[in-house]
């Protein structure tokens, strides 16, 4: 099928969680055979951050790790919808495009519904915390752009209950986030010091001890990925990172985008070094220079939308990163609490699951492990494109017919059993 998919950026991550995912979405559909053309636009805040905090050299290190990845930029004011969506199968629109564009897509649909014959779906994760001033509310825009859209894939079980009861459209699926296992994976030494190089920053921290990948003894206790945003979650993030951190005397690094004076005056008063912004594809090297990962999933949304984005676990657990997280919503839709990762419900509890990972490396060992086989093989970009394979073939897009359908569901079935043996990347120790 030809698959036409509208991103703020394929090409920036900077502050722009959704683009692993999306990326990784892109490339297995290539790898599949399919026809990709992904369009962004020229002007998109997220590609003119990054050009303008961290240079053209990190564009060339994301066309290194995505070789077979293109974007085409186009003006909105002047884009041609009809010759880009002359021949398309299917057409995906991502919730962090301008609204503009979204009813665009909607209104090109309705008119051209017999002519071009394509299915149109809104892809809603919303990972994003606050619009910019001029825009309408979230749930606003949703309501008036999808009336044209055939529907909707959602990243959270508590986003398509929210769309069921509005009935803004007919369809409507659970799509969850997912990590690319290309690149997100275990490093050995001598992998995380590469990619450490090949981004410009020397020879990279070494990494945690992992069976079967070296023996490199951690640099630090705890790394940690995220941005530092209002003053709720600067509480947030108080709580449950910087005092036990604190507390417990841990080498701990951030890193993150558009951190305000103010916490870096705080995370210089708790001993912790900030190390700026990274691009999603170097993250495997940070994390490999700690024992484990902190998820702080913000308590409340500013814009109302029930979701809260794993991404970041995914990331850390396909790296075999252990995982102590605050309670976030749909954890167990996800993993098994305190199996595939910790759970801790305040700042105490956490402390004492920082101290137990930091303490016993061989029960940490075990909480990575086990998070790992469950990302392996539930959480994967295969596993997502194979899910929206089925959706297509459930919309008739493309002509499908009933022999790809079961040959998509029975594939779908034996990614849902595959034991983590059969991923490349498995520590054989691990088994």
């Amino acid at each position: 099928m030809r698959f036409v998919l509208f991103y703020h950026s394929l090409v920036s991550d900077w502050n722009h969680a959704s683009a692993h995912g999306l990326r990784g979405i892109a490339r297995e559909l290539l790898s599949r055979g399919h026809s990709v053309q992904i369009f962004e636009p020229a002007d998109g805040w997220s590609l003119h951050n990054l050009r303008e905090q961290a240079g053209d050299g990190v564009i060339k290190a994301f066309q290194a790790t995505y070789p077979g990845l293109r974007s085409e930029f186009y003006d909105p004011l002047r884009f041609d919808f009809d010759a880009a969506l002359a021949d398309a199968d299917v057409v995906i629109a991502h919730e962090w495009n301008e609204p503009a564009l979204l009813r665009k897509l909607g209104e090109h649909r309705a008119k051209t519904h017999v002519r071009c014959g394509y299915k149109l779906l809104f892809h809603d994760a919303p990972h994003r915390w606050y619009r910019t001033a001029g825009t309408p509310p979230p749930l606003e825009v949703r309501s008036r752009v999808l009336s044209h859209y055939d529907g909707v894939l959602v990243s959270s079980d508590g986003l398509r209950r929210m769309y069921d009861s509005h009935g803004w459209v007919e369809k409507v699926w659970t799509w969850r986030d997912a990590v690319d296992t290309r690149v997100f994976r275990p490093l050995s030494a001598a992998g995380a010091q590469g990619q450490g190089a090949r981004l410009g920053h020397g020879k990279a921290p070494g990494q945690a001890r992992v069976p079967g990948l070296g023996d490199c003894v951690p640099s630090l206790d705890l790394v940690w990925i995220g941005t530092w945003g209002s003053a709720e979650r600067a509480s947030e993030l108080d709580e449950f990172l910087i005092e036990p951190i604190r507390a417990l005397g841990l080498r701990a690094r951030f890193y993150g985008a558009r951190y305000p004076q103010e916490a870096l005056n705080t995370l210089r008063a708790a001993g912790i070094d900030y190390g700026g912004w990274i691009p999603d594809f170097s993250i495997p090297a940070a994390l490999a220079a700690g024992r484990f990962t902190v998820n702080v999933p913000r308590r409340m949304r500013a814009d109302g939308l029930p979701h809260t984005p794993a991404i970041r676990v995914l990331e850390a657990l396909a790296c075999g990163v252990p995982v102590v997280s605050a309670p976030w919503d749909e954890c167990e839709q996800m993993f098994t609490p305190d199996v595939d990762l910790l759970i801790a419900r305040d700042g105490s509890e956490m402390e004492r699951c920082m101290e137990a990972l930091h303490s016993d490396p061989e029960f940490a060992r075990f909480i990575g492990a086990n998070g790992y086989q469950t990302v392996v093989s539930r959480h994967t970009c295969e596993h997502r494109v194979q899910e929206l394979l089925a959706i297509c073939h459930e919309l008739r897009a493309g002509g499908g017919g009933r022999d790809d359908l079961e040959n998509t569901s029975t594939r779908l079935r034996q990614l849902s059993m595959a034991a983590p043996e059969s991923v490349s990347h498995f520590p054989a120790a691990w088994n």
